[in-house]
């Protein structure tokens, strides 16, 4: 049979139509956002909404026409019960406000109007025809006084971590509360699994309110930033590669107990390979740079790493793909003016999950004002706790590029080097890794002169490169020869000023185990950074680490599913606003499974990222609908294990094509 170009080979028997369904991807949401959709976020007791982007004005006519058939300001609405109980008293203390308090403390009361306790079924007791309705078993003990109590049902914070934190306010209290014969409740613990849970299972980097406030009033201490930013004032702080004296913050000895994955060399070897004993002719020779890069070396190579993801690679999706195969995970691009200005939603970002084993934070700037101070802040408040950090020199959005952020670092060298080389002597013994793409303009790559420089000179601790310049988006594959080329003058770099290798990561297209490791043979690189490819097909990391393609099941992938809803609920909340939370970005989440055409269906192999799929059925009607354009599917298949929508919450789908209905109606 022959395909129209870009077309995926569907098998004859499962195809209905050569013509393909639905609005092609904005996968620049992979790598930025517009501005028009919005963060969700828990912070404590707080749900949290912020509108991404410096700049919410007006839209030139450039821009609408970039977002021609999106669904321009998103929002979702906060979903709260009905009757909202005291957080104090849904804990199980005593709350200090008293008759004073304007939350209930009638849990009767509370309980008799709560929604009824959810049940998070297993995937075998799905049936693969629809209406796919699970075997359930009621409960085993109803309970007449709280109709909202299911004492069958399993709580995920509570199987976890051994007790739930939302206490009467969970949507899964059947799980942890004992109700005796007089009809009291009591919340119950593991005190085995607490302890187990402390190493395992609690989530680390949270920055306090007080912390937060000094950011916000600019009373942060930053000494660090403040020596670097006053060397260049007094340099002119002119354009040519900056040349910062050893001190006290730039040698950082190897402490006794060291990463297994960071091999650290005293400073007194590093130095002298470079520029002979610098320690003591230090004042002699004020602007020798220091190796920064031999600090703290990574050793990365036959690493899987997942890209930082806007919005879908939040700590739930991250934990998701380690469980996977991920070994390097990155949180989400944060602003460095908003963490700068203690904001609560940037701030979330840099959470990280226990079972994720090297973890970074990637922050985007536009100078060293701005991503000095926050490498300093970091390096304080995540101490022990953040492997690397990133700079984002590829985001291609208009509103990061347009404030000199994000692919803008590409034409300023001079202030590049700056950046770096600051935030290397901020963050002490963290290194300073940075992503970019080949260059801003078509025919005018400029990685093959950066790349270098940023190894030897900078202190770019590793290097990830996008095969593709700004201006062409996604809108063309990715240049893996061009690739090569950046990899051998790094390579050459070093070769020549007898540096250690640092590890060098490429990016794009990557969508099979097949491509992954033929381009790590054809470039050299040391692995290659995936994106679009996991948010498609999280078990990406599976079939890399397996040298295989993997013909997943329907019900295995429903167990990804379900899998998601599980740490969603552990991380946003298994009260009525986590849980819808979770929802959100649940769906958000197949919003790019959909995509995935099970290889067992296709002529030929392996699947490309870029074909855009015809009209077909799967091979049971659980796939079928797991391939699903509307968005109103994805909302069904999150009921599957969050319980029915409430009818006050919508999901808005980024493109009007996977909204419910025809596009028209949603103009």
């Amino acid at each position: 049979m022959e395909y129209p170009a870009g077309t995926a080979p569907i098998k004859a028997e499962y195809l209905l139509s050569l013509t393909t369904t639905g609005n092609a991807a904005d996968d620049d949401a992979a790598e930025g956002n517009t501005g028009s959709g919005r963060r969700y976020s828990r912070d404590g007791d707080n749900e949290v909404t912020a509108s991404r982007g410096p700049n919410r004005g007006k839209l030139s006519k450039e821009q609408k026409k970039a977002r021609q058939g999106a669904n321009k300001g998103r929002k979702f609405g906060k979903v709260r019960d009905e009757l909202d109980l005291c957080w104090r008293l849904a804990n199980g203390a005593t709350c200090e406000f008293g008759d004073e308090c304007r939350f209930t403390h009638d849990i009767p009361s509370y309980l008799a109007v709560k929604s009824q306790d959810i049940r998070i079924p297993q995937t075998s007791q799905f049936s693969l025809s629809s209406p796919f309705t699970p075997d359930i078993t009621k409960s085993i003990a109803p309970v007449p006084e709280y109709p909202s109590i299911d004492l069958g049902t399993v709580c995920p914070v509570f199987s976890e971590t051994g007790e739930c934190r939302y206490g009467f306010k969970c949507r899964f209290l059947g799980g942890h509360v004992r109700i005796d014969g007089s009809a009291s409740l009591a919340l119950i613990g593991d005190e085995d699994k607490k302890a187990r849970a402390a190493l395992t299972a609690m989530e680390v980097n949270f920055v306090d309110a007080e912390t937060q406030k000094l950011l916000k009033t600019k009373k942060y201490p930053c000494p660090i930033t403040a020596g670097y930013l006053k060397e260049l004032q007094a340099t002119g702080d002119s354009e040519s590669k900056p040349k910062p004296a050893p001190n006290a913050n730039s040698l950082i000895m190897p402490e006794p107990e060291q990463n297994m994955d960071i091999v650290q060399r005293p400073a007194s070897e590093i130095i002298s390979q470079r520029t002979g004993d610098l320690l003591s002719a230090s004042s002699d020779t004020p602007d020798v740079p220091i190796r920064f890069s031999e600090k703290k070396r990574l050793h990365w190579s036959g690493k899987t790493y997942l890209a930082p993801l806007t919005t879908v690679g939040n700590l739930p999706f991250r934990r998701l793909c380690v469980a996977y195969g991920a070994d390097i995970t990155c949180g989400e691009m944060g602003l460095a003016n908003s963490f700068l200005s203690g904001s609560k939603e940037e701030w979330s970002l840099v959470r990280r999950h226990p079972s994720e084993t090297t973890f970074g934070v990637q922050v985007a700037g536009n100078k060293p004002g701005n991503l000095v101070p926050i490498a300093e802040v970091l390096s304080k408040e995540c101490a022990g706790n953040l492997d690397f950090v990133d700079v984002n020199c590829g985001c291609p959005i208009d509103l990061v590029f347009k404030t000199g952020s994000g692919s803008a670092l590409l034409d300023a060298p001079g202030k590049l080097g700056k950046i770096l080389i600051g935030m290397n002597r901020a963050l002490g013994e963290i290194p300073v890794t940075i992503k970019l793409r080949t260059g801003i303009k078509d025919g005018k790559n400029i990685a093959h002169k950066l790349m270098p420089r940023a190894a030897s000179e900078w202190g770019a601790g590793c290097i990830t490169l996008h095969g593709r310049t700004r201006q062409q988006r996604y809108t063309r594959l990715a240049d893996w020869d061009y690739i090569k080329e950046c990899v051998d003058a790094v390579r050459a770099r070093e070769a020549d000023e007898d540096l250690p290798p640092i590890p060098i990561f490429g990016g794009g297209d990557c969508y099979s185990s097949e491509g992954y490791w033929k381009n790590v043979g054809k470039t050299g690189v040391d692995g290659i950074m995936i994106g679009r490819g996991a948010l498609i097909k999280p078990w990406i990391f599976t079939e890399i680490k397996e040298h295989r393609e993997w013909d997943i099941s329907a019900r295995e992938r429903l167990d990804l599913i379900k899998t998601y809803a599980e740490y969603g609920i552990n991380h946003f909340g298994s009260d009525t606003t986590g849980v819808n939370a979770t929802r959100r970005y649940l769906c958000e989440a197949l919003s790019f499974q959909y995509r995935y055409v099970p290889i067992g269906l296709l002529e030929h192999l392996p699947g490309r990222i870029n074909d855009r799929a015809p009209a077909f059925r799967g091979r049971n009607e659980l796939e079928t609908l797991l391939a699903s354009g509307d968005s109103q599917d994805w909302v069904k298949i999150s009921e599957m294990f969050l319980g029915p929508a409430p009818e006050s919450w919508t999901f808005t789908p980024k493109h009007r094509s996977n909204a419910h209905g025809n596009e028209e109606s949603q103009g």
